[in-house]
């Protein structure tokens, strides 16, 4: 995941192209993914094996993960749904170069809470996926704690794209710099956080949580993040 931060530079934000997200070409929603979502989250509460992020560690994500967090058994069916609808003989996750143990970030559980981040709008690194899902986790995080798809806002104030053009991996090589003017991103299309909804997107799209919930382990945003190449 490349995460913006800031540093000197004016984002060449015209590099960008828009494609109109639809559903069932760009995203797709999946709700009722697990037979036994408050099993799976039960299990994944009880874990020790936690790793912390931003704001307690200096780390581009925020909140703790762990990983593996779903089972084989649990995983086949999900990517399997993703491999239908997006049309994709196989679907598989890759390790990062001189890394040993769980692929990338691929099938992480995420805890992120209120005050431990907020939206930050980027794309993921077409090297490392060319899809990207995101399972909910917790009944009783508000509809707004979904996810969001944007676009890019001109210097004259026009809109302008929200997906990389192929010569670029991510969006810091696309904009040339990490850093973002506060008002450079336009929410495009929000889907809201629903328990037990699977929503899967192109990895090359502007994509971000749009808020997080809750301070204890139990009241916080749990999400599984996947991460595919095709």
């Amino acid at each position: 995941m490349a995460v913006l931060s800031p540093a000197p530079g004016v984002p060449k934000a015209h590099r960008l192209i828009y494609r109109p997200p639809l559903l069932g070409r760009d995203y797709w929603i999946l709700d009722n993914a697990l037979p036994d979502p408050l099993a799976v989250r039960q299990r994944l509460l009880q874990r020790d094996d936690w790793v912390l992020g931003a704001p307690h560690r200096p780390e581009a994500w925020p909140g703790q993960r762990a990983q593996p967090a779903l089972m084989a058994d649990e995983l086949a069916p999900l990517e399997a749904w993703a491999r239908q609808q997006t049309g994709q003989k196989k679907l598989f996750a890759v390790s990062l170069p001189g890394k040993t143990g769980p692929q990338f970030n691929h099938n992480c559980v995420q805890l992120v809470g209120a005050g431990e981040s907020g939206a930050k709008p980027h794309t993921d690194s077409r090297r490392l996926c060319k899809y990207a899902a995101v399972l909910y986790l917790n009944p009783d995080v508000p509809d707004h704690c979904g996810t969001a798809l944007y676009r890019v806002r001109l210097p004259d104030g026009s809109l302008g794209g929200n997906t990389l053009p192929a010569r670029f991996a991510n969006l810091v090589e696309a904009l040339d710099t990490r850093f973002v003017p506060p008002d450079l991103f336009v929410e495009d299309v929000a889907i809201d956080h629903r328990f037990n909804r699977m929503l899967v997107y192109k990895a090359d799209l502007i994509h971000s949580a749009t808020a997080y919930w809750g301070n204890t382990p139990e009241t916080k945003r749990m999400s599984v993040v996947m991460f595919w190449m095709a």
